[in-house]
């Protein structure tokens, strides 16, 4: 066998740390962990055969048999890609039925004497291999890796790799995968690998670290199993391992060797290394320290291979009703995450798995969940490198739950799912078992406890005593409150008090899912995309409440991805939309309120700040779990000029920064970068800049105007010209300059303004409610999807005026005033008009519901109708936060056009957008323009001219435009919530109206742009 120079480590000077090993050897099975007699399939993995790519001999030591396959199905043959779902490359594989994977084999001349290994990475949802028409393996479940040995199947000339697969099975049943999906999930999901290992290979890797009780050195564990697969005991005498371990820049920290006796032939032989490493860097979310570990194994001082593994000084324990992670209390910011693309379901390829880590990561994010089956070794990696926190699923989902009706026949209690149980958990554990980002093994998704969990909880404690484990059933509650023994307690969908009730348990408690985006009100959000910024404040709110509670481990957001599978036949399926970025990858508006949500570094006073003796008094909150202020790079300009400030704050506590202004200062504009490079917060605080208009707290945009018997004003109106007034038995004329107003006597409703005989308003203000509408599309379903359905938008119209009297009207020193009792279907009002001499109009309303209706509101106000040309939308607004990015359609000012465009579906189908998410559109318009903008200052709609209709407000109102029936619609709203979103409640839902409040009030003051 020819030696193995390889050194991994740039050739710096060797720093040996070590103070202390001992080795232990054991002659055993290949699993470095026990297993549970029931459960006797071998799984055996090898540890990260990818860094085979590092070795020397053979040449090509690793070969991806990614790429296109033949394919077999109904006798029908043709080509598919792999990896890549079946479905989505047009192939429907239906229970019962099988299709065969084909591909030619030429092993390399240098790979003789070797052993030829075959690994799949994912495979949906049974798979048997043939080689040569020979079976080599045999496996059940769809998103784990297993491999073969084919050696002895092999041939001298070209070999034939046949792999049978059929969907629909075991596994997917437990787990749900199709259901979930909508979709037959089949096929070749993930990568597949022919690696080639010496006859004594390092077939088994497990590593651990544990530190001292200060955290300050550590224990490097390495048990390594080395597995004898054809050499004869003579043969395979002088073994001995060699171990390198370098820092980040690649600088050799210690190397260590041992000493082996020979495995005999067909047996394994256990080595355990306990290394002693003084001062390690450790891993932590906020510092994603990795060192590489290269393991050599030596036949007679020559190295026959040679496996890398990256790995993390990290430690897991759990602490009364607290998790640690390197001895400190963590809490979760997180969201969690589906594999899922549009055009390829939930097969992704390794760049698409590392920008999610990477979009995740730069909102602020320290944690996924992997919902609801095991992340991908490249997803993984990538939470590795960027510091995201892991909680590793099984897929298993909905075990006697309703949303798998298969229980209203089966015993979730019987013994025959404990395998698959079990190697759903197992087998997950083996492949990432060395990642450090994964600190908590999730057992499964929403089902029952029972005996067969607590087996399942218990084989997994003994493959891995140093993680936590995580059931996800519902702790407190209620619902599938069965009694989980697992050591992280769970709950779903808690409102703002749930975060107090998690400190009075005796088990740390996580919030698996909260905070539910919108999706299920699928017709409300094709109307108005404003929903999705609604949920940003809420989000904040929740958050804090969450981060101030101590037995609180935070949580995950449902959920990070929109999961929609754009099939081949034209249907666009899934649960759709439910994600803060979509499924092509664009941050929707959600995306900036988690952001916000979970920034590390908060400040406290944006909206009050102190100024005292020259300085800008600001109090901080360093929210990092690991991170000092001092490792966050601080942005400050003061009026537009940069200032260096510093800052002085551990992490988990509150301090204050300061900094130096002038009495005439009038913008101080502060970010917050994290040490990974991104910026983590900014906010924009201002100074001496008159009186601010601020947001209502509380019922968010609801008026609490009155009419109002005259106009309180800055405005000297007697020396503006009279107004003109025409009359005659239909209506009343009201001339203003070139702007002329047609008031109907009937209906008291405008319906023309014009100027310059140029018709700018065809109808309005007349008072419009708009409807709570939970509506998900109408298709039967068992848990909600009917996301393929062709929903349309719903449509809004003003409350149907049937007439208008005691018509009264009179001049004052501002104008002219109408005031009338009004009758509609359903209620009774109050308007009054004043057209005022500086050109501004302004109505007041107040109208009596009939107390028969009992619709709850998501908006009311005022709306107006304009023609078609009038396509541009300007606003400027109050917003929440200071800062908005400029693709976010909450931002506090910007410009949208209309941009309508039909297609049959509740989105384009099959094109990969290009655009920013706020530039989509339907037949009412982009999303850009026809969400609802809150705490509105002014909004304008003109069209190319620059002619328009400008409304006036205080920040007390919403506005939303759409284009309907030929016509701009604009409501500006003095009632606007965050819509029916059923899964998420306070502080979401505060400030719904329900269908007994039957009073609407407000006023809306408009001018015409000429």
């Amino acid at each position: 066998m020819t030696t193995l120079n390889f050194n991994p480590c740039k050739p710096l000077l060797l720093l040996v740390c070590l103070l202390w090993s001992h080795t232990k050897q054991v002659q055993a099975q290949s699993r470095l962990s026990p297993l549970p007699g029931n459960l006797s399939k071998d799984f055996r993995q090898h540890a990260n055969p990818a860094a085979l790519k590092k070795t020397i001999e053979p040449a090509v030591p690793l070969i991806s048999l990614n790429g296109n396959w033949e394919f077999k199905h109904n006798n029908k043959t043709g080509n598919i890609l792999v990896p890549g779902e079946l479905t989505m490359q047009g192939f429907e594989l239906k229970a019962g039925e099988s299709a065969v994977y084909i591909r030619k084999l030429s092993i390399p001349a240098d790979w003789k004497n070797k052993r030829v290994k075959l690994r799949f990475d994912g495979v949906s949802s049974h798979a048997i291999v043939r080689v040569n028409q020979q079976k080599v393996t045999e496996h059940e479940g769809s998103f784990v890796p297993f491999e073969a040995d084919i050696t002895d199947q092999l041939k001298a000339e070209e070999n034939t790799l046949e792999v049978e697969v059929s969907a629909l099975t075991i596994s997917d049943i437990l787990a749900c995968t199709s259901q979930y999906a909508a979709h037959t999930v089949a096929g070749i999901l993930r990568k597949v690998t022919l690696f080639a290992l010496p006859p004594i290979n390092i077939s088994d890797l497990k590593i651990e670290t544990d530190f001292d009780d200060q955290y300050k050195n550590a224990i490097l564990k390495i048990n390594t199993s080395i597995l004898n697969e054809a050499f004869t005991d003579r043969n395979a005498q002088s073994l001995s391992l060699r171990f390198t371990l370098c820092d980040q820049q690649g600088k050799v920290v210690l190397q260590q060797s041992a000493k082996l006796n020979a495995p005999a032939i067909g047996q394994a032989l256990l080595s355990k290394q306990e290394i002693k490493v003084l001062k390690p860097h450790h891993w932590n979310s906020d510092q994603p320290y990795l060192y590489q570990l290269q393991i050599e194994l030596l036949q007679s001082d020559k190295t026959i291979q040679t496996s890398q593994q990256k790995i993390g000084f990290r430690e897991v324990k759990i602490s009364g009703n607290q998790l640690l992670v390197n001895g400190k209390p963590i809490k979760l910011r997180g969201v969690n995450r589906h594999s899922v693309h549009p055009l390829t379901g939930r097969s992704l390829d390794q760049a698409l798995e590392y920008e999610d880590a990477k979009l995740f990561m730069e909102a602020n994010c320290n944690f996924i969940r992997t919902s609801h089956y095991p992340a991908s070794e490249e997803f993984l990696d990538a939470c590795d490198e960027l510091g995201l926190f892991v909680e590793n699923e099984s897929s298993l989902t909905w075990i006697n739950h309703h949303a798998s009706p298969i229980w209203k026949s089966w015993d979730y209690k019987d013994e025959k799912y404990l395998p698959v149980m079990m190697n759903a958990n197992l087998e997950k554990m083996q492949a990432s078992m060395n990642h450090p980002s994964v600190i908590i093994w999730s057992l499964g998704n929403e089902s029952n406890w029972s005996p067969l969990w607590q087996k399942v909880q218990d084989a997994v404690k003994a493959m891995d005593p140093s993680r936590p484990t995580v059931f996800h059933d519902q702790c407190w509650g209620g619902f599938n409150n069965l009694g989980s023994k697992a050591d992280i307690a769970n709950y779903h969908y808690p409102g703002i008090n749930g975060a107090a009730a998690t400190d009075t348990m005796s088990r740390p408690t996580m919030f698996g899912e909260y905070a539910h985006l919108s999706t299920y009100n699928r017709r409300e959000l094709l109307m108005d995309p404003g929903l999705r910024s609604a949920y940003s404040l809420p989000l904040v709110k929740m958050y804090e409440v969450m981060y101030q509670h101590k037995g609180n481990l935070g949580g995950a957001i449902w959920s990070g991805i929109d999961d929609t599978f754009h099939l081949p036949d034209g249907r666009i399926v899934g649960y759709g939309p439910w994600g803060p970025i979509d499924g092509w990858r664009r941050p929707k508006p959600e995306y900036w309120g988690m952001k916000k949500a979970y920034a590390p570094i908060v400040v406290k006073n944006v909206v009050q700040p102190k100024v005292r003796k020259g300085n800008l008094i600001l109090s901080i909150e360093n929210r990092y779990d690991f991170n000092h202020l001092k490792q966050v790079a601080i942005i400050c300009k003061v009026d537009g000029r940069e200032q260096k400030i510093s800052a002085d704050l551990p992490a988990r506590t509150e301090g204050e920064i300061r900094i130096p202004v002038q009495s005439n200062t009038k913008e101080v504009y502060l970010a917050f970068k994290d040490p990974r490079g991104f910026v983590l917060n900014e906010e924009r605080i201002i100074l001496n800049n008159g009186v601010e208009v601020k947001p209502k707290p509380g019922l968010e945009g609801q008026a609490e105007m009155k009419i109002q018997a005259s106009v309180k004003d800055f405005v000297d109106f007697k020396a503006l010209p009279e107004l003109k007034l025409e009359e005659n038995e239909a209506a009343y004329l009201i001339q203003h300059g070139e702007s002329t107003y047609l008031l109907n006597k009937i209906t008291g409703v405008l319906t023309s303004l014009s100027s310059n005989g140029k018709e700018v308003l065809q109808q309005g203000p007349v008072f419009c409610e708009v409807s709570m509408n939970s509506e998900d599309g109408g298709k039967p379903n068992v848990a909600g999807e009917t996301y393929q359905n062709n929903i349309y938008p719903i449509k809004n119209y003003p409350l149907y005026t049937l007439f208008a009297k005691d018509f009264q009207m009179k001049k004052i020193d501002s104008g002219l005033v109408f005031s009338m009792n009004t009758t509609y279907t359903k209620a009774m009002g109050k308007i009054r008009y004043l057209f005022r001499k500086d050109g501004k109009v302004q109505v007041d309303y107040e109208i009596q519901m009939d107390k028969s209706t009992q619709t709850a509101p998501y908006q009311y106000g005022m709306l107006f109708q304009l023609p078609l040309a009038y396509e541009t939308l300007q606003w400027k607004r109050k917003g929440e936060f200071s800062i908005y990015d400029e693709n976010d359609i909450s931002r506090n000012e910007g410009s949208a056009r209309l941009n309508a465009k039909w297609f049959p579906g509740v989105e384009e189908f099959g094109k990969v957008p290009q655009g920013a998410w706020k530039d989509d559109a339907n037949e009412m318009g982009s999303n850009d323009f026809r969400s609802t903008k809150k705490h509105v200052l002014t909004v304008l709609l003109k069209d190319d001219s620059g002619r328009g209709l400008k409304i006036n407000a205080n920040a007390d109102q919403a506005s939303r435009a759409w284009l309907q029936d030929g016509r701009i619609q604009l409501l500006i709203a003095d009632y606007s919530n965050a819509g029916s979103e059923p899964f998420y409640n306070t502080p979401f839902s505060d400030g719904r109206l329900d269908g007994n409040s039957h009073t609407r009030k407000g006023s809306v003051q408009f001018e015409l742009i000429p």
